[in-house]
């Protein structure tokens, strides 16, 4: 059994301002909470859950980007490829996970969003999930409140939606989430995601050819597989080849994950109405998650924040590493 950690600085420092409050209140609202209201609680869950592993279906094109301060602190001095070269770098050094098209990639997140986007209470979770390595099972979660310690739920299996019937799931497999047989070469890498974009389940009336045709696709397939198991040097080729995307902007201020780490956050191109942001830790530059933010009548704000807690390989979904 395989796993690798992310690295974590602590809580020394103050969360994002907007959830300071739903953080320190959020113990005493589970401990009250009558036993009926557990479904409800568990029904936000799933929809959490599935807040970063699906986000990929929010995005199509490209978007114009701006910068949104996040806290007083000075901007970071690195540009947007600088750092995903550092990510690079960082990459090479991880250890390499090997997996069988039988195993499962086990993930471990620490989520926190809210409902609507852009009103409302912050919900915080912690989401557990299994994969199919070689793509040939449905993935598998189970979620808790991170505040019930003893609250996980039932696994339950996640079939994709069908963009075309909503309600529907579709009996096809997810692809695989252990991505072995990637190209270690930025440019070949490029070419093979060009021929294999990822599936973005559009609606109905949606451009196909024009969201899949972007010169922004790669790169949305690229950042896709960020949340599975990529082998350091593929990942490595995969950040080398992010450097380029044209729009890629470094958020300035202190930025804190739904964890408590700081890092820096690279906001990239193609959300629809928001903006999608990828973390890394400001030190050690390894990859701690990502969080979205909402536009709505012209102000921004937070709408879901992942920090991508483990990562490891195991036999069975359910089985902890």
């Amino acid at each position: 059994m395989n796993k690798t950690d992310q690295s974590s600085h602590g809580f020394e420092e103050q969360l994002l301002t907007d959830l300071t409050a739903h953080v320190a209140r959020r113990a005493d609202l589970i401990s009250t909470a009558r036993p009926a209201e557990r479904r409800a609680r568990f029904l936000r869950g799933w929809r959490l859950a599935g807040a970063f592993g699906l986000a990929v279906t929010l995005t199509a094109g490209a978007l114009a980007v701006q910068t949104m301060r996040v806290g007083d602190k000075p901007p970071p001095t690195a540009s947007a490829a600088e750092i995903f070269r550092m990510a690079a770098d960082a990459a090479r050094q991880q250890p390499e996970l090997t997996a069988r098209p039988d195993q499962y990639v086990f993930t471990e997140h620490l989520t926190t969003m809210r409902e609507p986007p852009d009103s409302g209470p912050y919900i915080t979770g912690r989401v557990q999930r299994w994969e199919s390595a070689g793509g040939v099972a449905h993935a598998q979660t189970r979620f808790r409140p991170e505040a019930d310690p003893n609250g996980w739920s039932e696994l339950r299996v996640d079939r994709m939606d069908d963009a075309a019937n909503p309600g529907k799931k579709l009996d096809a497999f997810p692809p695989p989430a252990y991505h072995g047989d990637l190209p270690t070469d930025p440019d070949e890498l490029l070419r093979h995601l060009r021929e294999n974009p990822v599936d973005l389940q559009l609606s109905e009336g949606a451009d196909e050819e024009a969201v899949y045709r972007s010169e922004h696709m790669p790169y949305t397939t690229a950042r896709s597989m960020l949340d599975g198991y990529v082998p350091p040097r593929a990942l490595a080729a995969l950040y080398e080849l992010l450097a380029r995307e044209p729009g890629a902007v470094v958020i300035s201020g202190d930025v804190v994950d739904a964890a408590g780490r700081h890092g820096v956050a690279i906001r990239v191109p193609g959300m629809i109405d928001g903006n999608t942001e990828i973390l890394f830790d400001r030190d050690s530059h390894v990859y701690l998650g990502r969080r979205m933010s909402v536009v709505r009548n012209g102000k921004e704000s937070l709408y879901a924040s992942g920090a991508l807690i483990r990562v490891a390989i195991v036999d069975r979904p359910g089985q902890l590493p």
